[in-house]
């Protein structure tokens, strides 16, 4: 690494939202521009991943768009999946289970209110190796209590960070609907918590963007009986943007465990030999918007200085 290029072996998002439709055509090829070759993809479609066949059936779909990169797949926890399944998906390459509580984010309005009854499927996880011990990724913290929480507990429990929480603090999201996601961004010593852990180095915290497309229509409007869709865009710049913010507390020589090897690491993912090269510029301003046939997004940080780009080959 010298102070105006870095080279990063294979960057790999553990958690992202892909969509359907028209707009899934659009930002699935944006986890490859944003310097990505993984994807670990939620199953909060409409209606949700329950089982491995519509896991594998997504899973064509966003091959036939990129096939550049890996997509891991993973089914929704509902009351529908049982032991049996786990143990189909297991052999079909599923990866892993995502829980939604109900009714706090985008597509969870079946989401689960108790867990009791989902004990068997997780000894059946447990015994097939989804995961060893049953790993649990506690997704996109934005506080102090849960750093220090994960921090506290042994080698199978791991957590995800967004980019957007490394700069928003709830000040930023107050009144702004682009900034607004949930979880929420915190305070300003939950952000330094997330800063910290990572320019810490520790190995159990990675990267998951929670990149969250909506159409610009949802995100920007709100009504009395109507609140603007929850979700922060950042695929397309994704490499670039999480540079400049470890840059900008001094954590800019850990970004390759972060983005990388770290996540790769805890889900058993070989790290494979490509890497992508960043070139450190002055005058990089983010996209307005990026648009295909009927459908468009707002990035994050839309007409703002990126410190880093991207080396096309």
């Amino acid at each position: 690494m010298s102070s105006t290029t870095i080279s990063v072996t294979a960057p790999a998002d553990f958690h992202v939202h892909l969509r359907q439709g028209s707009l899934s055509e659009l930002v699935t090829k944006h986890v490859r521009q944003g310097g990505f070759s993984l994807a670990y993809v939620m199953p909060n479609l409409t209606p949700p991943i329950r089982n491995t066949e519509e896991a594998l059936l997504y899973k064509t779909q966003l091959q036939a768009i990129d096939p550049s990169v890996e997509y891991l797949m993973t089914l929704y926890l509902s009351p529908e999946l049982t032991p049996d399944e786990i143990r189909k998906a297991k052999a079909a390459g599923v990866v892993g289970v995502k829980s939604y509580p109900r009714g706090v984010t985008t597509n969870s309005d079946g989401g689960i209110e108790s867990y009791e009854v989902y004990y068997p499927i997780f000894e059946a996880m447990e015994q097939v190796d989804m995961f060893p011990r049953l790993r649990i990724v506690l997704e996109h913290a934005t506080t102090r209590a849960a750093v220090e929480c994960v921090k506290s507990l042994g080698p199978t429990v791991a957590c995800t960070i967004t980019a957007h929480h490394l700069d928003l603090v709830v000040d930023d999201w107050a009144g702004q609907s682009w900034n607004f996601c949930k979880p929420v961004a915190k305070f300003p010593d939950d952000r330094l918590a997330l800063r910290e852990v990572i320019k810490e180095g520790h190995p159990r915290f990675f990267l998951g963007s929670d990149s969250a497309p909506h159409p610009p229509e949802k995100k920007s409007v709100s009504s009395p009986g109507h609140a603007c869709a929850a979700g922060v865009y950042t695929s397309p710049i994704l490499l670039p943007l999480v540079a400049t913010l470890l840059e900008s507390f001094g954590a800019l020589d850990k970004l390759e465990g972060f983005v990388s090897g770290f996540g790769r690491a805890f889900y058993g993912r070989e790290t494979t030999e490509g890497k992508v090269t960043l070139r450190k510029v002055s005058d990089k301003v983010v996209n307005e918007s990026w648009s295909l046939g009927d459908a468009s997004v707002v990035p994050f940080w839309a007409g703002k200085n990126i410190g880093w780009e991207i080396v096309k080959e």
